[in-house]
Protein backbone atom coordinates (compact mmCIF):
# COMPACT_ATOMS: atom_id res chain seq x y z
CA UNK A 1 0.00 0.00 0.00
CA UNK A 2 1.56 3.35 -1.03
CA UNK A 3 1.72 6.40 1.52
CA UNK A 4 -1.45 8.52 -0.25
CA UNK A 5 -3.77 5.30 0.23
CA UNK A 6 -2.49 4.52 3.82
CA UNK A 7 -3.27 8.89 4.37
CA UNK A 8 -6.90 8.43 2.68
CA UNK A 9 -7.97 5.29 4.58
CA UNK A 10 -6.43 7.10 7.88
CA UNK A 11 -8.75 10.27 7.48
CA UNK A 12 -11.77 8.10 6.44
CA UNK A 13 -11.37 6.47 9.71
CA UNK A 14 -10.43 9.34 11.87
CA UNK A 15 -14.07 11.36 10.55
CA UNK A 16 -15.74 8.42 11.30
CA UNK A 17 -16.42 8.17 15.01
CA UNK A 18 -17.01 12.09 15.34
CA UNK A 19 -19.83 12.04 12.45
CA UNK A 20 -20.91 9.02 15.03
CA UNK A 21 -20.79 11.10 17.80
CA UNK A 22 -22.00 14.28 15.73
CA UNK A 23 -25.09 12.14 14.45
CA UNK A 24 -25.94 10.82 18.44
CA UNK A 25 -25.83 14.42 19.39
CA UNK A 26 -27.88 15.43 16.68
CA UNK A 27 -30.36 12.61 17.58
CA UNK A 28 -30.75 13.97 20.28
CA UNK A 29 -31.16 17.45 20.39
CA UNK A 30 -33.85 17.03 17.71
CA UNK A 31 -35.47 14.82 20.54
CA UNK A 32 -34.94 17.66 23.33
CA UNK A 33 -36.32 20.34 20.82
CA UNK A 34 -39.77 18.45 20.42
CA UNK A 35 -39.73 17.66 24.33
CA UNK A 36 -38.35 21.11 26.07
CA UNK A 37 -37.14 24.65 24.85
CA UNK A 38 -33.88 23.25 24.22
CA UNK A 39 -32.86 24.28 20.42
CA UNK A 40 -29.51 23.26 19.59
CA UNK A 41 -30.48 21.41 16.21
CA UNK A 42 -29.17 24.33 13.99
CA UNK A 43 -25.78 24.18 15.23
CA UNK A 44 -25.81 20.34 15.74
CA UNK A 45 -27.26 20.03 12.43
CA UNK A 46 -24.44 22.28 10.82
CA UNK A 47 -21.61 20.24 12.77
CA UNK A 48 -23.28 16.88 11.67
CA UNK A 49 -23.67 18.79 8.10
CA UNK A 50 -19.78 19.19 7.95
CA UNK A 51 -18.49 16.02 8.70
CA UNK A 52 -21.05 13.89 6.80
CA UNK A 53 -19.62 15.89 3.40
CA UNK A 54 -16.18 15.28 4.85
CA UNK A 55 -16.79 11.50 5.32
CA UNK A 56 -18.45 11.20 2.35
CA UNK A 57 -15.55 12.69 0.04
CA UNK A 58 -12.87 10.71 2.17
CA UNK A 59 -15.02 7.60 1.60
CA UNK A 60 -14.59 8.44 -2.33
CA UNK A 61 -10.94 9.52 -2.18
CA UNK A 62 -10.47 5.49 -0.05
CA UNK A 63 -12.40 3.93 -2.68
CA UNK A 64 -10.83 5.52 -5.58
CA UNK A 65 -7.21 4.86 -4.29
CA UNK A 66 -8.18 1.18 -2.71
CA UNK A 67 -9.84 0.23 -5.63
CA UNK A 68 -12.35 -1.48 -3.12
CA UNK A 69 -15.12 -3.99 -4.43
CA UNK A 70 -18.71 -2.43 -5.03
CA UNK A 71 -19.85 -4.53 -1.95
CA UNK A 72 -16.91 -2.94 0.38
CA UNK A 73 -17.73 0.49 -0.56
CA UNK A 74 -21.21 0.32 -0.29
CA UNK A 75 -20.81 -0.68 3.33
CA UNK A 76 -18.90 1.92 4.45
CA UNK A 77 -21.40 4.11 2.54
CA UNK A 78 -24.00 2.82 4.02
CA UNK A 79 -22.49 2.81 7.76
CA UNK A 80 -22.21 6.33 7.34
CA UNK A 81 -25.75 6.95 7.73
CA UNK A 82 -26.44 4.84 10.50
CA UNK A 83 -26.94 6.49 13.80
CA UNK A 84 -23.58 4.27 15.28
CA UNK A 85 -22.58 3.11 11.84
CA UNK A 86 -19.40 5.32 11.98
CA UNK A 87 -17.77 3.24 15.18
CA UNK A 88 -18.17 -0.03 13.14
CA UNK A 89 -16.31 1.77 10.18
CA UNK A 90 -13.25 3.10 12.41
CA UNK A 91 -13.14 -0.68 13.81
CA UNK A 92 -12.80 -2.16 10.39
CA UNK A 93 -10.75 0.25 8.67
CA UNK A 94 -8.23 0.33 12.33
CA UNK A 95 -8.24 -3.86 11.77
CA UNK A 96 -7.61 -3.31 7.55
CA UNK A 97 -4.71 -1.19 8.50
CA UNK A 98 -3.21 -3.28 11.14
CA UNK A 99 -2.96 -6.15 8.96
CA UNK A 100 -1.74 -4.16 6.53
CA UNK A 101 1.14 -3.57 8.95
CA UNK A 102 1.23 -6.63 9.23
CA UNK A 103 1.79 -8.07 6.14
CA UNK A 104 4.30 -5.33 5.02
CA UNK A 105 6.81 -6.26 7.64
CA UNK A 106 6.41 -10.38 6.93
CA UNK A 107 7.27 -8.33 3.00
CA UNK A 108 9.72 -6.64 4.37
CA UNK A 109 11.44 -9.44 6.21
CA UNK A 110 10.63 -12.04 3.52
CA UNK A 111 8.26 -14.21 4.95
CA UNK A 112 6.43 -15.90 3.17
CA UNK A 113 2.94 -17.51 3.72
CA UNK A 114 2.71 -21.35 3.53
Amino acid sequence: MDIKTATALRRLRLVSAPEAVSFLILLVCSVLKRTTDFNAVPVMGAVHGVLFVLYVLFWADAWNRTKWPLKTAALYFVLSVLPTGGFFAERKLKRAAEDEVIAARARQEGVVNA
